[in-house]
């Protein structure tokens, strides 16, 4: 390797070590604004909550090493062109391609680390970052409750004075209010003291509570009893809840979803997964369909033509035969019988249709969670070729080092990739467009643009684009002898 070489592998590096260490930074800090509710005020001590970051932060390299590779491209290539260093080296024979020969070498290289990167370490980390998050409320349940706020758990409500303690497990002065989807009634529960036990096997939080009383509206079945108020009320020496934990372990955008286990599996355990999942999916569509050919063939049918048989035979008509007006030959007494048969029949196979509809798209939504996992490990090694051709011709052509004008430039491309990326999974998620085709969306936007500017840098014609044949009509049309002609036309036009 020749000193011009190491002198430019060591100037990106440099630069792409800054970068990426102050962007993982920040993404970092992103992470602990999410999560703030989790960690703040719940008596985690400090290596629990650097584990905590320390399973998080892997999740963060497919967003900050793109970005990092981007930025100190285009900082480091326009800083040797702002300090007319490219012109020295093309003055001695050396072109822009040939200077970014070994740098494309470390590239190639860092695209292939981060492929096993992604495909290794980002699984393991997820899985130990969702498991650590369950076994912190499992361990400390008391981190799930704030003292003086109400917080919601489940279907309760659940406010504490003081909590005491080796892990805040001794509560008092509790207030409970119960949530009751679609009851108007509420239901109070106070106590003077609880107690706050958990078992690491179970996803339920058992709570004990000590000398308190039992508040519950009663539904009034007439105004006058409604504007009473009336409510029962009971006490107790020691009562029992156990309270769900289950929607604790999850993250907004977990909720909802069928499996979320897509993104702590390798490639071949996805292959596996994927393959169950698709056979899943065919013998779940062959069961839908023989379920609605089945009701509609023994249930409605069948109870809607033995009318219609009854009525054929005392009138002599032959059953292979098919009336053209089938309800006519009913009498007028039984047409809404046969009606009410068919309308139920109609109803419940639509039901049926629609159930099995909308299990077959949540079938097709992990289905597609699983491909978009896949693909993914392949786009982040992409990306890194991908925004390094972007980034080092564009530093040459704008000819601009500093954290300026690079900056600039490197956000709009990156919020184009990432958006770009965003929009292409959700819409194969709903499988508006096939999960291949939503993974390499943001590439396939891209590419063309690096080959753009890596053709017009190796080649120095720069940014300037040739818009001649959009001006020239315009051109001719102002100019001054058609100014001239134009002028004359309108004057005799009022003379006329």
């Amino acid at each position: 390797m020749k000193i011009l070489d190491r002198y430019i592998l060591k100037s990106f590096f440099t630069t792409f070590a800054t970068v990426f260490v102050i962007l993982f930074f920040i993404f970092i800090l992103q992470g602990i604004w999410l999560f703030i509710a989790e960690l703040a005020g719940k008596d985690l001590d400090a290596w629990l909550i650097a584990k905590f970051l320390l399973f998080y932060s892997p999740k963060m390299i497919p967003l900050v090493l793109p970005l990092s590779i981007l930025l100190a491209a285009i900082m480091t290539f326009g800083s040797f062109a702002e300090n007319y260093e490219f012109a020295a080296m093309k003055s001695s024979g050396i072109s822009l391609g040939r200077a970014m020969k070994w740098l494309t070498v470390f590239i190639c290289g860092l695209s292939i680390v981060a492929f096993f990167f992604a495909n290794n370490v980002i699984p393991k980390a997820e899985y130990k970052f969702i498991n650590l998050r369950k076994n912190i409320i499992q361990r400390k349940p008391a981190m799930a409750i704030v003292e003086g706020q109400f917080n919601a758990i489940g279907s309760f409500n659940i406010k504490v004075d003081k909590k005491s303690g080796e892990n805040g497990e001794i509560l008092s002065d509790i207030t409970i209010h119960k949530r009751t989807p679609g009851a108007a009634n509420a239901t109070i529960i106070r106590s003077k003291s609880g107690l706050l036990k958990s078992n690491e096997a179970s996803n339920l939080l058992k709570l004990e509570l000590f000398d308190g009383y039992y508040y519950e509206e009663v539904a009034a079945k007439t105004q006058l009893e409604r504007m009473k108020q009336p409510f029962a009320k009971s006490s107790f020496s020691k009562q029992i809840m156990n309270i769900d934990l289950t929607v604790l372990n999850k993250t907004e955008d977990q909720i909802g979803e069928i499996a979320n286990t897509n993104t702590m599996l390798n490639v071949s355990e996805l292959n596996y997964t994927i393959d169950s999942l698709e056979n899943g999916y065919k013998q779940e569509r062959e069961n839908v369909q023989s379920n609605i050919l089945q009701r509609n063939s023994n249930i409605g049918s069948q109870r809607t033509f033995k009318v219609i048989d009854a009525v054929a035979n005392k009138k002599n008509i032959k059953k292979d035969s098919i009336p053209e007006n089938l309800l006519g030959i009913v009498k007028d007494e039984d047409k809404k019988r046969v009606l009410d048969i068919a309308v139920n029949s109609i109803t419940s196979s639509d039901y049926l249709i629609e159930n099995g509809k909308n299990a077959l798209q949540e079938r097709i939504k992990g289905i597609n969670n699983h491909w978009l996992a896949l693909y993914d490990k392949f786009v982040i090694a992409y990306a890194c070729v991908l925004m390094f051709f972007i980034g080092a011709p564009l530093g040459a052509i704008i000819r601009k080092g500093g954290v300026g004008l690079p900056i600039v430039c490197a956000v709009i491309i990156f919020i184009i990739f990432h958006f770009a990326n965003t929009f292409g999974k959700k819409l194969a998620q709903e499988n508006g467009i096939t999960p291949f085709f939503g993974a390499w969306m943001s590439s396939f936007i891209l590419t063309p643009l690096a080959v753009f500017l890596t053709y017009r840098a190796t080649n120095d014609i720069g940014l300037m684009i040739n818009f001649d044949w959009i001006t020239a009509p315009f051109q001719r049309l102002f100019s001054p002898k058609a100014a001239k002609v134009v002028a004359e036309t309108l004057t005799d036009i009022d003379t006329n």
